[in-house]
């Protein structure tokens, strides 16, 4: 363990430490093991994919907050909507955003392999026009933000309003790389830095930032 003068507490995140931190998680199911493999092998955008620890996380949540209610903005090949369907109670939905037919075929695979197809409520469109024409109530139960990263506050003011008090809101990516710290950040660091801010001042949510994977905010509606 190491501590700084200032009283900085932390562990140095080397491969073995990560190693070891993800052998701790309820390993990958096959369809899972499957999902990371197909997601793999698009390239690039694979990076999207959320960490396997971060699913773990997400699937406990879930179950921790007896959601019946899930809305995920950004569902890229869907292992965050698989891990989110799998900690749903009975009877339980996750509407899920994005604007990818392609990237959500692969995603629509595996969830009917998982048997979790009938959790899940598929939306193609912008996030924004899916998330505003939701009823106003407040009964959504959990929220995941995990796609364009200018949209977070817009998605996030749609959201607010609409979780039930006790109800969470997570963010992904919240230190995006580590360039959301930097006083000069630009581009979608800049995005995200400025999001961070908003929902550090938003007196609707108590807060905390986990530097789990690229960084994901905890949010509980008051």
């Amino acid at each position: 363990m190491s501590r700084t003068e200032d009283g900085v507490k932390t562990v140095p995140l080397t491969r073995e430490v990560y190693d070891y931190l993800v052998a701790q998680a309820e390993p990958p199911t096959p369809v899972q093991r499957e999902l990371v493999e197909r997601t793999r092998a698009l390239g690039g955008p694979a990076r999207m994919q959320v960490s396997h620890e971060q699913a773990v996380l997400l699937t406990l949540l879930a179950r921790l907050t007896g959601a019946r209610r899930i809305v995920e903005a950004g569902t890229f090949t869907g292992y965050s909507t698989l891990a989110l369907a799998a900690g749903l109670s009975p009877g339980g939905t996750v509407i899920a955003c994005d604007v990818s037919e392609e990237w959500t075929a692969i995603a629509r695979e595996a969830w009917k392999a998982a048997g979790v197809e009938d959790r899940v409520d598929l939306r193609i469109a912008p996030a924004l026009e899916t998330l505003a024409a939701l009823p106003a109530e407040p009964v959504i139960d959990l929220v995941f933000l995990d796609a364009d990263k200018p949209g977070y506050r817009a998605y996030w003011e749609q959201l607010v309003p609409r979780v039930r008090p006790g109800g969470l809101l997570l963010a992904d990516n919240v230190l995006y790389g580590g360039e959301a710290a930097r006083a000069d950040a630009e581009g979608n660091a800049l995005a995200i830095r400025e999001f961070n801010a908003h929902v550090r001042a938003d007196d609707r949510v108590e807060s905390v930032l986990l530097p789990i994977a690229d960084g994901l905010t905890l949010a509980r509606k008051r």
